[in-house]
């Protein structure tokens, strides 16, 4: 029987050592049949997700939104898009996993709205100058007629991060900025009225039981409001977007100020039935000293550690990653955050089937950043998948035996490749238009999961409509049921691994010790009793004297091969 949390909300240090399952809820569960995952779907699912051993969902935005950028394109943000639900059937999902001892975490999206937003509609309605219009970053052009944006920044998803306004009558006017894609305009975080309002939305989540807040590009909200230009990206001809330090639009300091505000909210809820609500920060940003500012005393709880998720597959630069974060993270006591999938990033396992699996990281924490985008670089070499999916296991292995807290994307734990063949006619990224068709995006880590049966829909939803993104033929072996109680499956895999996180006083939150094993072979013991290796190289690695195997990746009756993790009790 799997490991079925017991509740136990008066832990206020649960957020330490937790296992967070991402669900995106377009693609996790269709309780309705109309081929989009919901609400009712995903409260169907909530006993798969608890004998899975996860301890919390965290759920990528639920709220209205006309789908822009696959809901971070908020229209409200205090209600339910009616394509998953109402907030009757929120409360009724997320009463429904505290009584199976899960927490629930959502999204907040502060650093830009929908252009759908009624804020916003009325800043276009209103005049240069007016309240409505002080809500966002509305700039007059540069050069004859204001023809020319303000700045020359470039948007994540590629242009210009302005756009002009066009008045009723026709006539071009301001411009407003966004970081991401025009119809995602940029609040305007010098106005007390937005730190207000967004200080509403967080206490009107936490009001209903909500255990956590994922901040979306926790980095983003303030801008420098001198709006200089940046050094030009000679692929794009815009301002770059890197992160680099001191970049007009990232990690600004009046970001500090805003974190400590929201820490003081989750501060004030500790005490009630649900003890401490918690923040995790989604920010990109390196050095490593850089992003765990973000998680010093006062600020945010939690960061994703996205160097986990971008590090190659090799022993020096896993290590050497590993390494920096502990580090990092003990000097300002917070637990490390590990990632190795989410819904904007090449599934894992086609990510460690590649000839290139990552960045190289080195033992001072450094790595090499040309600021080109993973996606970009790695998804046209080819996959080797039975490759990937041997990595993959060994990786969730590695995942879930360091200290601190670990996270899950749907699909991970069945061993899902990224669909990279979509119909170009399926793709609904705004990247895959804004690159101008030459940037296919992120759907093929998005497309929904198959829970049963033989071919699509593989009983992601009631009848067989087939679902808002298509699945492949080849999945039937993938599904939740093709692979419940099958030993050695990669569902069974996780199932047993999150089982022994449960068990085992050495693992979640603490420290470990390095054992040096050479440089293609990873090994570590953490007390009382537990040691993990995984080996890099091509020769086998016995399983060392007075160690006895608990739980392994891989076949090591004569060994540990080459990609394959074991944990051990010594």
């Amino acid at each position: 029987m799997a490991h079925v949390p017991s509740p136990n909300f008066a832990d206020l240090d649960w957020w330490r050592h937790s296992v967070v399952y991402q669900i995106y809820p377009r693609s996790f569960h269709d309780g309705n049949g109309d081929g989009t995952g919901d609400l009712l779907g995903m409260s169907h699912a909530l006993g798969y997700l608890a004998s899975l051993g996860v301890d919390a969902v965290w759920v990528s935005p639920w709220y209205p939104s006309p789908l822009a950028d696959g809901g971070y394109d908020v229209a409200d943000y205090c209600d339910i898009d009616p394509r998953y639900g109402s907030l009757d059937d929120a409360a009724l999902f997320v009463n429904e996993a505290h009584g199976l001892g899960l927490r629930v975490f959502i999204d907040l999206v502060p650093n830009h709205a929908s252009s759908d937003h009624p804020l916003f509609q009325a800043a276009l309605a209103a005049a240069p100058g007016s309240p409505e219009r002080e809500m966002f970053l509305f700039r007059d052009g540069h050069g004859p007629g204001g023809n020319l944006p303000p700045t020359n920044w470039g948007a994540i998803f590629g242009g210009s991060a302005w756009e002009r306004v066009i008045d009723v009558d026709g006539n071009p006017e301001q411009w407003y900025c966004h970081m991401f894609a025009p119809e995602q305009p940029d609040w305007n975080w010098e106005n007390p009225a937005v730190a207000d309002m967004f200080d509403a939305v967080i206490r009107f989540w936490f009001d209903r039981g909500i255990d956590g807040i994922r901040i979306d590009v926790a980095d983003s909200m303030a801008k420098d409001q001198s709006f200089p230009d940046t050094p030009v990206d000679p692929k794009t001809g815009y301002g770059t977007t890197q992160k680099s330090a001191g970049a007009p639009y990232w990690d600004q300091p009046a970001v500090e100020k805003i974190h400590r505000r929201w820490r003081a909210i989750a501060d004030s809820y500790a005490g009630d039935h649900l003890g401490q609500r918690i923040f995790v920060s989604e920010a990109h940003m390196n050095p490593a000293e850089r992003l765990v500012s973000y998680v010093a005393p006062g600020r945010l709880h939690t960061t994703f550690n996205f160097d986990h998720l971008w590090c190659e597959w090799t022993g020096p630069s896993q290590r050497a990653m590993m390494e920096t974060i502990l580090r990092v993270h003990a000097e300002v006591g917070a637990p490390p955050t590990w990632v190795i999938g989410n819904h904007d990033t090449t599934r894992v396992v086609t990510r460690y089937g590649k000839p290139e699996t990552g960045w190289r990281f080195r033992a001072d924490g450094v790595h090499p950043d040309d600021g080109q985008k993973f996606a970009e670089h790695f998804a046209p070499l080819p996959t080797d998948v039975a490759l990937g999916r041997r990595r993959a296991r060994a990786a969730a292995l590695l995942e879930f035996a360091l200290p601190g807290v670990a996270y899950i994307y749907q699909g991970e734990e069945l061993g899902l490749p990224e669909v990279e063949d979509l119909p170009t006619e399926s793709l609904q990224d705004p990247t895959w238009e804004r690159s101008g068709h030459t940037v296919r995006g992120r759907d093929g880590c998005r497309v929904p999961l198959p829970w049963s049966g033989e071919e699509p829909p593989y009983g992601f939803g009631p009848g067989i409509g087939q679902p808002w993104l298509p699945q492949p033929a080849d999945w039937a072996d993938l599904t939740i049921a093709a692979q419940t109680g099958v030993p050695g499956s990669h569902l069974e895999l996780y199932r047993a691994a999150l089982a022994e996180r449960h068990r085992n006083p050495a693992l979640g939150d603490g420290t470990l010790r390095w054992d040096e094993m050479g440089p293609t072979v990873l090994s570590f013991t953490r007390e009382p009793g537990f040691r993990c290796i995984v080996n890099f190289g091509d020769d086998v690695v016995p399983i060392p004297d007075n160690s006895w195997p608990i739980l392994a990746s891989g076949d090591v009756s004569a060994g540990i091969p080459r990609d394959t993790a074991v944990w051990l009790s010594v």
